[in-house]
């Protein structure tokens, strides 16, 4: 079996998919694509969409972190990605779903935001890429991608400050489905790896790391992904982070 991941490099479903191979045990390749630019090559490839992470396997092409998940488990029944009980799928399948529709863009767009408005932090993010030419060129002709991510990813002041006014809730929830046992749980599932990584890269800002760390969600984010690229300094304006912490002294 000949697999193939193409993603961007720091994406955090890009990273749920590799995750999701390795519990697989299966080997693949990966290719690291520039942001933007991506859109344009999975098309080329033959990919029915634009998006990443775009998986290859043999002839077969599938997008998108929870098509991959079935296809992955379908290949490769054993280890499972998802419980064999039904109310305990529905649940774990309900927590994927959150994990890709609700928490997976605030965060794109808090980081889109944050490089936006400094880039030297991107070198940090950019270790490890394999994008075919130095990193250091990359990072130097990086601005241009780096402003059409955050229009596309609609990355505006307002949506930031919004996307930080509500993150302490969508924290109680990863926390809520981790007391629940339906996350974080001995043997991990679909979910942990849909939403593990989303956390881990907000955790990469120092303005949030410290609110969620000690929290049970940033505890099973570094189980899940104990290492990761990228280290943004503070940045965010104070006041845009008020409500995170009025929720995480709450939480406490």
């Amino acid at each position: 079996m000949k697999v193939r991941l193409y993603t961007i490099p720091g994406s955090h479903p890009g990273v749920s998919v590799q995750l999701m191979l390795k519990h697989k045990g299966i080997e693949f390749k990966r290719t690291d694509l520039f942001p933007v630019i991506s859109r344009g090559v999975v098309r080329i490839l033959g990919f029915p969409g634009v998006t990443v992470p775009a998986l290859k396997v043999d002839g077969l092409r599938v997008q998108g972190s929870r098509k991959i998940a079935r296809e992955l488990e379908r290949l490769r029944p054993e280890p499972a990605l998802f419980p064999s009980d039904p109310e305990k799928r529905a649940a774990v399948e309900e927590a994927e779903r959150f994990g890709d529709e609700e928490l997976q863009h605030p965060v794109r767009q808090i980081i889109w935001w944050a490089l936006q408005r400094d880039k030297s932090p991107l070198r940090s993010y950019s270790e490890g890429a394999r994008l075919g030419i130095p990193i250091g060129l990359a990072v130097r002709t990086a601005g241009p991608i780096i402003a059409l991510e955050k229009r596309i990813n609609e990355a505006s002041d307002e949506n930031v400050r919004a996307d930080l006014a509500k993150f302490g809730g969508l924290l109680e929830r990863v926390d809520k489905m981790i007391a629940a046992g339906t996350i974080g749980g001995d043997e991990l599932n679909v979910a942990d790896f849909q939403i593990a990584p989303s956390i881990r890269l907000a955790m990469t800002l120092q303005d949030l790391r410290p609110l969620i760390e000690a929290r049970p969600a940033g505890q099973l984010a570094k189980r899940v992904q104990p290492q990761i690229a990228g280290d943004c300094p503070p940045i965010l304006p104070p006041a845009w982070l008020e409500p995170l912490h009025s929720a995480t002294a709450a939480a406490a």
